[in-house]
């Protein structure tokens, strides 16, 4: 398939899709500011942050129980978490798949369906039977819902992100890179609260028959609002013309492979340690609470809240950082400092409350300094034509490799083996980071 992007030689605008050419034919001389664009990135990140935590927290609350009631309590949120993996196995599929729809067809339909798909599995895994009136098939349908979710999320990548980088002040890009980053704490704030409240107010087993189904309506509704509040942005003109300016289009996959795929490994492994301590601060900690600890789950969820207002202080707090230092010196830094902090993983969560309140506290302290930056891991490794395809694969990647199974490896190690292999797991995620980081030297974004 050939790309959609064409020059007409040396310095010459670049010609598009013909849907995005005309669309452009009367576009005035505007200047998109950094500000603007950071507000469908905040927008766009914080609707697919509050659908990720949502399935999260009922992998850890609810499925084991729903969809797995023949397994006892660990092995079946172990299942549970399975399949809550899947989706990070299916997401650089959807973004190969949703690529091909983009050359074929525009960015804001690729947008559309790719929403769509996500707000349809996310509503159908609301109104999913459960085991009990379905059996095996109900397992199965949890699967392929889950597996479009992933689909989606991959489609869902707009480039934004990536616009939002090239287009902030040379002094500020730490400051810009991280504004995405806050949809995570954002996101979790409001499903751990959602879950909280109906774990609060509803008996056991109103909340397993039906409480639980909630917050994926809520996830829903949220998902309607931000198809239209990002198509707003990116179906703009003045977007249009910046989005193809910094060649933000769609490369062939297999030639990004051959070309930069070390970068695409390398870009994916700076931020590993990020990524793996993402899932061992909100979700492994809730599943391994409601296992081993008689700590109200409600209780639980709420000093999560708290830890994720400590995480977004962290992200803002990472911009700073990253504009004085530089991005890969951050991640270094924060890179050691999770290390060392996997030390104290067993002693923390197996310390009570006082000591799981500091893990929880300091892990997304820790979190929110480094994933603030995570992002701006991706972009200056690739040459412009593949800036916009490596983006999204690279960030794919990450997710796949440092987050995707770490409940699940993390559950599963503590179970059988102690909380000293969850220590291992995550200090392999920072040595991984400090590796990838010392292959590459060149992390600051450049135009």
């Amino acid at each position: 398939m050939q790309s959609t992007t064409q020059y007409g030689g040396a310095g010459a605008a670049p010609i598009t899709h013909p849907c995005s050419g005309a669309r452009n034919i009367n576009a005035r001389d505007a200047e998109i500011h950094p500000g603007e664009i950071a507000i469908g990135v905040v927008i766009g990140r914080a609707s697919e942050y509050f659908d990720f935590f949502v399935y999260a927290i009922a992998s850890a609350l609810v499925f084991p129980a729903v969809f797995f009631p023949f397994a006892d309590r660990l092995d079946g949120t172990l299942y549970a978490f399975t399949i809550f993996a899947l989706a990070f196995i299916a997401r650089p599929i959807g973004t190969v798949i949703f690529m091909a729809i983009q050359q074929k067809f525009s960015r804001e339909i690729k947008l559309t369906i790719a929403l769509f798909l996500m707000g349809t599995a996310t509503a159908g895994i609301a109104f999913l039977p459960t085991y009990a009136s379905l059996g095996t098939a109900a397992i199965v349908l949890l699967a392929l819902l889950r597996i479009g979710q992933g689909v989606a999320q991959g489609g869902s990548w707009d480039g934004l992100p990536s616009l939002l980088a090239l287009n902030a002040p040379e002094n500020k890009r730490g400051w810009y890179a991280m504004l995405g980053q806050l949809g995570a704490p954002v996101g979790f704030v409001i499903a751990a609260g959602l879950f909280s409240y109906l774990l609060t107010n509803l008996s056991s087993e109103d909340f397993l028959v039906w409480g639980w189904r909630y917050p994926f309506y809520v996830a829903f509704a949220i998902n309607v609002v931000a198809l239209f509040a990002r198509l707003r942005l990116v179906s703009t003109t003045e977007y249009s013309r910046l989005l193809d300016a910094h060649e933000l289009d769609p490369a062939p996959v297999l030639e990004l492979t051959r070309e930069q795929g070390s970068n695409v490994a390398i870009g994916a492994m700076a931020a590993l340690a990020s990524y793996a301590l993402f899932h061992l601060v909100t979700v492994f900690p809730l599943s391994w609470i409601q296992l081993y600890d008689t700590r109200p789950t409600a209780e639980f969820l709420q000093l999560q809240m708290w830890g994720a207002g400590v995480a977004a202080v962290g992200i803002l707090v990472s911009g700073l950082i990253a504009d004085k230092l530089g991005r890969r010196t951050t991640l270094g830094t924060l890179a050691a400092l999770i290390a060392l902090f996997s030390a104290f993983v067993p002693t923390l969560i197996d310390g009570g409350e006082s000591g799981q309140n500091i893990f929880i506290l300091v892990g997304f302290g820790l979190l929110g300094l480094s994933y603030g930056q995570a992002a701006g891991a991706v972009t200056a490794q690739f040459q412009r034509k593949y800036r916009y395809t490596g983006a999204a694969l690279t960030s794919d990647l990450a997710w796949l490799v440092g987050a995707a199974f770490a409940p699940l490896v993390a559950l599963g190690l503590s179970a059988n083996f102690g909380l000293g292999y969850v220590s291992l797991y995550l200090l392999s995620g920072a040595v991984g980071s400090l590796a990838a980081l010392s292959l590459n030297r060149a992390l600051e974004i450049r135009d």
